[in-house]
């Protein structure tokens, strides 16, 4: 009789099961498609599907799927799909033509996964840039634009400290060339002196250095220092790839490569994503929020917008949409920097779109002690963002930063409030979204424009997938063939276990998001292959005992009992090798480890557990008087 239980037969039936159904979205590949999205406030619904297919019935395509997707968050979208690339490159100049600008549209994969799979999390693996296609960027960090920061930076904190310690001063300014530093104008030699001690004390960062000095004008210069500069500059990098990775991961872009190249270069390549004028929109937005006191009444903003001369401590900025002026401090309270968190929500009292922040405690404490002494008094939310004009000079591409300043919300203070707040005045629930994920990603250390862009298209990777595919069938084939061949029956429940083998990997590596790569598809042959040492040692095992003139049941039992603590050791060192490229890895390391790491563990269930169970099915219940091993 078969000592095997009930409960291990159970336990590998639903893992059968269960690994057939994850499996199974696999089975169905990802259609090209193209995606409307609208900008701003335009609507996408059922009149622009009609529109949409008007369009293409106009230039004879026949679109398979088309349907429109209603996100409260990220935007309503029309996604169609057809039959393969050369009709979707077709349908995309089609469909651009006919909605015009006010909407984005892209190509894209869209997913046949059954609903009722997706109903229960089923989803097929992601794939990499090398099978799905996706885009390449080479960036490069203006260094420039750091210094710019850092300088406004410290002339903001410098004013900041004069007042705070009482010292007499006419104007804190940045000189007129970059790198110069920022110049201070002070009421007499005393104050130049007290300044230039506090700075010291404060900022350990800045040389101050006086300069010439009239009767009734001393001035002082404050820079930061070479070495605190250079830095700076190798910082600015890290710090920004480390906000590229963070932006990356908050919209869900799998598997991205973000690394450094030469000094002051990133190369960004993003599998899936088809759209490059998005993906810029993604990775290289530099928008940020803000937050400014009042700096004067309507009337006087109203003057100084005619007029052109602006109070001393304030700056005009203009609400967006009305264009009203609006005077504000020139000291920003606090700046998109100092978030830890913002999410997009809706203000209870109207209804509109915001973002909820949630401050850090040097952001928090800077808010709290504003706003305990101006309840009464308004502030104003500014939205800034950079962008690049791009022109030919000489042959040279030549970018000049452009950034934008609009107030998005300006009212009365009518309460304390430090750590958590909201901020309104935006025009839609999309861009309340795209700005909350631009502020949880953080801002960047420097801004970044590109240099290079390229798009791999899916038909690579469809050749790279049919090339995968085929490797791991005639591996699997060669395998199960040998198996077969020497070990007979033993050697056909070995290739019915290995099957299960890989159809458990697979279904594994969807239900936790595994992306896979070409180097994937190496750790899977590599994982069949190895797979089946485990059988190799159970066969011997069962063969020797055999030859010792045990039963053939006692050999069974004797055979599984005798080789798993081979089994244990050998796969142990297999899984510390494959831990460590998953650990230290990156890139195609990373995927390779990442699947050999599952296969190992997926393959010591199958080829002991799963074959120990269908071999006491088979043999359990018979009198044997030998086996076919």
């Amino acid at each position: 009789m078969s000592d095997f239980p009930r409960w291990k037969y159970a336990l590998v039936a639903i893992v059968l099961v269960l690994g057939i159904v994850y499996a199974l979205p696999n089975v169905f590949l990802p259609v090209p498609a193209v995606q409307v999205t609208g900008n701003h406030d335009a609507v996408v619904d059922e009149a622009l599907k009609q529109k949409v297919l008007a369009a293409l019935a106009q230039h004879q395509i026949v679109p398979g799927n088309i349907s429109v997707t209603q996100d409260a968050t990220k935007g309503d979208q029309l996604i169609a799909g057809f039959a393969n690339a050369d009709v979707q490159k077709t349908a995309l100049d089609a469909i651009k033509l006919a909605v015009g600008d006010n909407y984005t549209v892209a190509v894209n994969l869209e997913s046949t996964v059954p609903r009722w799979l997706r109903a229960i999390g089923a989803t097929s693996m992601p794939l990499g840039l090398d099978l799905q296609g996706g885009v390449h960027f080479l960036m490069e960090v203006d260094q420039n634009g750091m210094i710019d920061k850092q300088e406004t930076r410290y002339a903001d904190d410098i004013r900041s400290l004069l007042r705070e310690k009482n010292i007499r001063y006419d104007s804190v300014a940045r000189n007129g060339t970059r790198g110069q530093g920022v110049t201070v104008v002070l009421r007499s030699d005393a104050d130049r002196t007290a300044a230039a001690n506090a700075i010291a004390v404060e900022f350990p960062d800045i040389a101050v250095k006086d300069g010439a000095a009239t009767a009734d004008r001393f001035v002082m210069t404050a820079a930061i220092k070479p070495d605190k500069l250079r830095d700076m500059s190798l910082n600015t990098i890290r710090q920004n790839l480390t906000t590229l990775r963070n932006r990356i991961n908050v919209l869900g872009v799998s598997e991205p490569i973000i690394q450094q190249q030469g000094e002051n270069r990133i190369v960004v390549e993003l599998a899936g994503v088809q759209d490059t004028a998005e993906a810029k929109k993604l990775i290289g937005a530099t928008a940020t929020l803000e937050y400014r006191a009042e700096g004067g009444t309507d009337a006087q903003a109203a003057e100084a917008a005619r007029s052109g001369t602006v109070p001393p401590n304030a700056r005009l900025f203009y609400e967006r949409g009305s264009r009203r002026p609006i005077l504000l401090n020139k000291q920003v309270i606090v700046t998109g920097d100092q978030l830890v968190n913002a999410t997009s929500t809706f203000d209870q009292q109207s209804g509109s779109p915001a973002v909820s922040v949630e401050l850090n405690a040097a952001g928090a404490k800077k808010m709290l002690d504003f706003t305990s002494g101006n309840v009464g008094k308004r502030m104003g939310v500014v939205y800034v963002e950079t962008t690049y004009d791009v022109q030919t000079v000489d042959g040279k591409e030549v970018r000049t930063p452009k950034v934008t300043e609009e107030v998005i919300n300006y009212a009365t203070i009518n309460g304390v409030f430090s750590k958590n707040f909201q901020t309104t005045g935006l025009r839609s629930p999309k861009e309340a979204s795209e700005l909350s994920q631009l502020l949880r990603g953080g801002s960047l250390a420097a801004p970044v424009y590109i240099v290079e862009e390229r798009v791999i298209g899916p038909s690579l990777g469809q050749d790279n997938i049919q090339k995968g595919l085929r490797a791991v069938l005639i591996g699997l084939a060669l395998v199960l063939l040998a198996a077969a061949i020497y070990y007979k029956l033993f050697g056909l429940v070995a290739d019915v276990a290995l099957f299960f083998n890989l159809v458990i990997l697979v279904a594994v590596m969807s239900g936790i998001g595994v992306t896979l790569t070409m180097p994937g598809i190496a750790g899977i042959v590599l994982t069949l292959g190895m797979a089946i040492d485990a059988n190799v040692l159970i066969c011997e095992r069962v063969r020797e005992e055999l030859r010792n003139g045990s039963t053939p049941l006692a050999s069974i039992r004797a055979g599984y009992e005798k080789a798993w603590a081979t089994i244990l050791d050998a796969n142990v060192t297999h899984l510390i090798a494959a831990l460590a490229l998953t650990t230290m890895g990156s890139g195609p390391i990373k995927g390779f480890g990442v699947t050999l790491l599952i296969g190992i563990l997926t393959s010591m269930f199958t080829s002991v557990t799963v074959t120990h169970a269908i071999t006491a099915a088979i043999h359990g219940h018979r009198k044997l008087k030998t086996l076919s091993v």
